[in-house]
């Protein structure tokens, strides 16, 4: 089983400098790639001096996470592709109980490791923590993450189970899966392009898993800050976004009147805390969901998945419930 561990990079000198070494130490049955996207810093001079064995792919333009990957991935052959972020430290014997379940279990498309937090290695990370899900409304979370709370580590979730999506900050994906579904959304540009390809997976009879003995650390918004507000937009616009391709269509209007509603709700909390750049992004969020509307729903698919949602509505269970860990969600 060949297996690609891929980084895309644009102008990610100093993330390259940190973050390499471990993934050459640590990487020994793969073949290791950086795909760059025509990055104006010193990044492909860096890895030509220091990493020569690491092959790379040069892109035309900074075209972002969905068709970065979905243009570089063309020139590079393997069974599977580790999709990793730039901005990841792996440890010893990381790819390797990945592999064997892909080996175990043909139906299995797509597996996360276990992701902790690069600056606190305690606590599980934002990005995927300890396998992700979505609620009712396709609301995401993770076991150990619920919005903004991360749990300890205490060992609670090294074991391995099918998951609803994993993340794309460290995916490992069979080849004929990712060529199958067509890659990434590139309408996307980035966030939750992983989300929504896991699920177009789910919708072909495909399985997500987490594998709770492999471990990498994920510093985490190595391209756009958590309180960026072109961030704010691109979460909220592609969140509606993957719902018009992949709800059931019975489910399809009643939750997207309902989540475009919870928006308006967010956009003034959001307009509190962060202030009103972020309430602006989400009204264009809407604007833009409505003007590619048409497009968007020409992209789903022959069959939709109902039981898509492990949980119920989380905004509900965390802000007025209080229910702050994976554990005590209902």
């Amino acid at each position: 089983m060949k297996l690609a561990v891929v980084i895309l990079n644009w102008n990610g000198r100093k993330l390259l400098e940190e973050f390499l070494p471990s993934v050459v130490a640590h990487t020994n049955n793969a073949e290791l790639y950086v795909i760059d996207n025509a990055s104006t810093d010193n990044s492909i001079s860096f890895l030509n001096t220091h990493y020569p064995q690491i092959k790379i792919v040069q892109n035309q333009g900074n075209y972002g996470f969905a068709k970065g990957y979905n243009e570089g991935l063309k020139h590079i052959d393997a069974d599977i592709y580790c999709l990793l972020n730039s901005d990841v430290e792996v440890t010893a014997n990381w790819t390797e109980p990945i592999l064997e379940l892909f080996k175990k279990d043909a139906s299995i498309a797509a597996i996360q490791p276990k992701i902790l937090d690069y600056k606190n290695k305690s606590k599980f990370e934002y990005a995927g923590a300890g396998g992700g899900f979505i609620d009712e409304f396709g609301y995401p979370f993770c076991r150990g993450r619920v919005f903004f709370d991360l749990e300890e580590d205490q060992g609670q979730y090294n074991d391995t189970i099918e998951c609803f999506w994993a993340t794309g900050a460290s995916l490992f994906i069979r080849q004929e899966d990712f060529v199958r579904q067509k890659g990434f959304d590139e309408d996307f540009f980035a966030h939750m392009e992983e989300i929504d390809l896991c699920w177009r997976l789910k919708n072909d009879n495909r399985k997500i898993y987490y594998c709770g003995q492999s471990t990498v650390y994920h510093l985490g918004g190595g391209t756009l800050q958590k309180n960026n507000p072109k961030k704010t937009y691109l979460n909220f616009r592609n969140c509606l976004n993957m719902y018009l391709k992949n709800l059931p269509k019975d489910q399809l209007f009643p939750i997207i009147f309902s989540r475009l509603s919870l928006d308006g709700v967010s956009a003034i909390v959001f307009l509190f805390q962060n202030g009103f750049g972020h309430l602006w992004s989400i009204f264009m969020s809407h604007m833009h969901f409505y003007r590619d509307f048409s497009k968007m729903y020409k992209k789903r698919g022959p069959h939709q998945i109902r039981n898509y949602g492990s949980k119920k509505l989380i905004p509900v269970q965390y802000f007025i419930q209080k229910r702050k860990k994976y554990q005590d969600l209902e």
